[in-house]
């Protein structure tokens, strides 16, 4: 069912185009009643508005607080027009029907953005009538538009225009739809900032407010539909506050994966570091003072595996990393057997337009690579109050992100062989590098460079042997790294005789005395950090 638009409510915090939209309505022979800050605006371009007051018989009092809360602004939404026990109360208490509402809301995520705000600014930023308006037209969609965003005001004005002025069931009940969303995520949004001032670690209720960013092409496998939401934004620098760069091809549910895993490693480095990774698990992952140099040692830590890989980097991409990237198989990757190379993605703060240039035209897949341009990392602004949430059938895990990082003076020594400067810096890295792949895993480096990694087995012998292979003779007089504690010596052995030199773990085994003597009986230094890094 049609129903014509005869009268409106407009009432809006974010004002970009609410003028022109009101003349057009207005051009419609369309009543408009406005409030405060709209009405001055409307009323400034020309166009006649009826004040709330002059609807209701009451002023705006108590700072704006009450305006729009009353009877008849609530009974000319909500009121069934079919109904005639509901059209006779309008009559007997003079409620005209209100056809449209076009409202949106107090800024409150760009009020508790700033870093100075208040509670009490925030208290005052939180809509009442706003969203009290939505619901109530919303619920009664058979006869009311409600409209919340700028960008559906083209559709209304569309609509009005093609039927006499009326706008149809299917424009009203996906407004309504989309209403309903809207405050369902402004009240998540409060909720979760009132949380965040409780001492309420995990609260009763927890509500996820998510803004679908766009549609993949299709999830993990092509038989599974995919899209990508956002949570409000932090300021923390990641993936999702990133931004996809202009050419290639649409981001994939399994490259956002993959491009998160290896940037959330790069972060842990100050110093220029390069990431490689594969299905989720770093390939590659090296420090230099010369970032082209992290990076070709990041990439000849794994040349196999690094074809198809997504490439992190903690500085910006100039035109000489871009070379270096783009040429990464004819430069290094033949020599070692690669049967060639192509990156999915590659993230990085900047890319200077030269070397984009070159990324693009370069090779013949350059073209095809998507491009992440984060803007500067910035460690202070991690959300230290963002759950880490896994799914299961039916509910949800949280559990705080892990942040811890390397800790030297969390560090203990157990063994009688004391691990270097040299070594210690490895093993910083190993130890990193170990907490960002999945369990159970054994990362090996050695001149700050990731040697082999076994990731994700069921036992973590198993690791061990697979990051020993892959290492080979590079592996003397490495750095190793388990994730969590050895719970018999055979890991060590096999260590001791691949030639590592020192090994960092969290201790806390039953059998660390054994551990360690082990380590003793080879000239192993190890390194105790008291904490364990599974990721599952």
């Amino acid at each position: 069912m049609d129903v014509k638009i005869k009268t409106a409510l407009v009432s809006v915090s974010d004002k970009s185009g609410v003028v022109d939209f009101a003349k057009k309505l207005s051009k419609m022979k369309v009543k408009i009643i406005s409030t405060g800050g709209t009405a001055k605006k409307l009323n400034e371009a020309g166009v006649s508005v009826a004040g709330i007051e002059s609807v209701t018989g009451f002023p705006e009092m108590m700072d704006g607080r009450v305006k729009t809360l009353h009877p008849k602004i609530h009974g000319a939404l909500l009121g069934l027009r079919d109904k005639n026990e509901h059209t006779a109360a309008m009559k007997e208490h003079n409620i005209e029907p209100i056809d449209l509402v076009c409202v949106n809301l107090y800024p409150f995520e760009q009020t508790i953005a700033k870093a100075d705000c208040m509670l009490a600014e925030a208290i005052e930023n939180i809509d009442i009538g706003g969203p009290s308006m939505i619901r109530s037209a919303a619920k009664n969609n058979k006869f009311v538009t409600v409209v919340t965003k700028p960008d559906q005001y083209d559709k209304v004005i569309e609509e009005m225009q093609k039927n006499g002025g009326a706008v149809s069931q299917e424009l009203r009940s996906d407004f309504a739809r989309v209403a309903f969303a809207l405050t369902a995520s402004y009240d998540a949004a409060i909720a979760k900032y009132l949380n965040g001032k409780s001492s309420v670690e995990y609260p009763e209720k927890v509500s996820i407010a998510l803004k679908k960013e766009a549609s993949l092409r299709y999830g993990e496998n092509p038989h599974q539909s995919a899209a990508f939401y956002k949570l409000p934004p932090s300021g923390e620098t990641s993936v999702s506050s990133g931004t996809l760069l202009e050419g290639g091809i649409g981001i994939s549910f399994n490259n956002l994966l993959d491009t998160n895993a290896a940037f959330e490693l790069v972060k842990e480095f100050e110093e220029p570091t390069a990431v490689v990774v594969k299905h989720l698990n770093p390939c590659g992952c090296a420090v230099d003072e010369d970032i082209c140099m992290a990076y070709r040692k990041a990439y000849e830590g794994d040349v196999v595996s690094a074809f198809g890989s997504i490439v992190a980097l903690n500085r910006k991409v100039d035109v000489e990393l871009a070379r270096t990237i783009m040429e990464s198989y004819s430069l290094f990757g033949k020599a070692l057997g690669a049967g060639g190379f192509f990156a999915e993605v590659i993230i990085a703060p900047k890319f200077e337009a030269d070397a984009v240039e070159i990324i693009r035209t370069l090779k013949s897949w350059g073209g095809r690579v998507r491009l992440v341009e984060t803007g500067p990392i910035e460690r202070a602004k991690i959300d230290c109050g963002e759950f880490d949430v896994r799914c299961i059938i039916g509910g949800l895990l949280l559990q705080k992100r892990d942040l811890v990082g390397w800790e030297p003076d969390a560090l203990t020594y157990p063994t009688k062989a004391r691990p270097s400067a040299k070594q210690l810096e490895d093993l910083r890295i190993a130890w990193l590098a170990a907490k960002h792949t999945k369990s159970n895993t054994i990362v090996l480096v050695k001149n700050k460079k990731v040697l082999g990694v076994g990731a994700g087995q069921m036992n973590r012998v198993e690791s061990g042997l697979i990051a020993f292979k892959h290492a080979g003779d590079e592996a003397n007089g490495c750095a190793m790294a388990s994730d969590a504690f050895f719970p018999f010596p055979d890991n060590v052995e096999n260590a001791a005789k691949a030639g590592v030199a020192a090994i960092v773990q969290p201790g806390g085994s039953k059998k660390d005395d054994e551990v360690i003597a082990t380590a003793d009986k080879h000239g192993i230094a190890m390194v105790f950090t008291g904490k364990r890094h599974f990721k599952h």
